[in-house]
């Protein structure tokens, strides 16, 4: 599977942007995360999809984050609204091929080459 995360930019705080990952190589039935990772922190878990379209969050982007998927386009989004400047990372999305929404990083075989997503104060 190959994947590639797009629709990162610079916006201000409050507002909104739409990430897309695309895969393509394989057979899309898996589970599609996006992790972020910001300057001098660890990559973190931001939300996955099943390829039946159930969800999951972080706690910190709960409510804000929305997550879905088009099966026929074998595309992934994120809708992120109310952006903060904590927000403001690097952008990935993985895949992996077994069962549920893992959140550690090591669950997921393949991964983007990221978006960086920068929110203004």
């Amino acid at each position: 599977v190959q994947l590639q995360a797009s629709g990162g930019g610079l916006v201000q705080a409050g507002g909104s942007l739409r990430l897309s990952c695309l895969a393509s190589g394989r057979t899309f039935s898996s589970t599609v995360a996006w992790f972020r990772q910001a300057p001098g922190k660890e990559r973190e878990f931001v939300s996955g999809i099943t390829w039946r379209s159930n969800t999951y969050y972080g706690d910190s982007v709960k409510g804000r984050f929305f997550i879905s998927r088009d099966n026929t386009k074998n595309t992934v989004y994120l809708i992120m609204n109310n952006l903060r400047p904590a927000d403001t990372a690097v952008y990935y999305c993985a895949a992996q091929q077994t069962s549920g929404i893992p959140t550690a990083r090591p669950r997921y075989d393949y991964w983007g080459s990221g978006t960086l997503v920068t929110v203004s104060s």
